[in-house]
């Protein structure tokens, strides 16, 4: 029986090279692993290895950006290494503040310079708010989110923030994107340079795509991941703790009669994190019944009798 390395034709022993040949676009993973050129005949491994890298994270985060529809085994996600996830994003971080957004603002406004005042400012004024959100995005990041997940790699997790709310704050950085895109394919004032347009448009989607890899790269295996090890130290801890205040907005939420998937949905956080949250409530209270959890409820004042069904 095949691998799952072989069936999706990506393994440790096949050549660099060859995995190159397959999808050029994964040049830009290999440039953000920190993995130089000049492969020879060396394979995925011995290339990983000579830069410190865990191959197998690398070949995860290939098939990301090069599979159609491709999700993470467990399995996967199990052998996966945290410390070159983080880097990887990290480096992506840069690959957009330091070349695709110069690239897009650059053949913007070579694209308006004939067009009036007005139009250049409109445009102007579009693509610096769109990347001031973008710049949000990434601080929040890397002020908050990846240090938390080196504390929880260095045992030194003394936060009260949790994966979910990172989750919660996973703010939409497609929608602005996909505006731009369509004002110059669409709307475009007549006066503007043509061959800027096209440029632009090009990095435009270019920048789109590698976005929405970064954020499945993000949200399907650094999120669950990381919710993962939350379990792992949350289980390790005494029992008897307080409910944090996400914790008891489910627990208020279950006693309600309100399914996971619908707590997910009040909350904009995935079903597997509102199965963490729940298995948190039930260590920590020692009550796993749903009539048991909203009697808890009651009796700590979290609901009111009358909002029980």
């Amino acid at each position: 029986m095949k691998s799952v390395h072989e069936r999706n034709g990506m393994s440790p022993a096949m050549r660099m090279a060859d995995l190159l040949d397959t999808d050029f676009s994964l040049l830009g993973v290999v440039s953000r692993m920190g993995l130089s050129l000049g492969f020879g005949e060396e394979s995925v491994e011995q290339v990983c290895e000579k830069a410190g890298i865990d191959a197998e994270t690398f070949l995860l985060i290939c098939r990301v950006n090069s599979i159609e529809g491709y999700r993470p085994t467990r399995e996967a996600l199990q052998n996966a290494n945290l410390h070159d996830i983080l880097g990887y994003l990290r480096k992506s971080h840069s690959y957009y503040t330091q070349v695709m957004l110069p690239l897009v603002e650059d053949s913007l406004e070579k694209m308006v310079v004939p067009c009036e005042d007005k139009q250049k400012r409109v445009i102007r004024r579009f693509f610096l708010d769109y990347r001031e959100e973008l710049l949000a995005h990434f601080a929040y990041e890397e002020g908050t989110v990846f240090p938390y997940v080196e504390e929880m790699l260095s045992c030194r997790d003394n936060s009260q923030f949790t994966i979910g709310e990172y989750e919660q704050n996973h703010t939409n950085i497609e929608e602005k994107l996909t505006d731009l895109k369509n004002l110059v394919m669409m709307y475009l004032p007549p006066k503007s340079d043509p061959q800027a347009a096209q440029l632009a448009l090009f990095y435009l989607y270019s920048l789109g795509e590698d976005l929405a890899k970064h954020t499945m790269i993000e949200d399907d295996i650094l999120v669950p991941m990381v919710v993962r090890m939350e379990e792992v130290v949350a289980a390790a801890r005494p029992e008897g703790e307080e409910l944090s205040v996400r914790e008891k907005e489910i627990l208020v939420s279950v006693a309600k009669g309100k399914l996971n998937k619908e707590i997910a949905d009040e909350y904009n956080i995935s079903i597997y994190t509102v199965i963490s949250h729940r298995k948190n409530i039930t260590r920590k209270t020692g009550i796993k019944t749903v009539s048991g959890l909203t009697v808890y409820a009651l009796l700590n004042n979290l609901i009111d009798l009358n909002t029980v069904e």
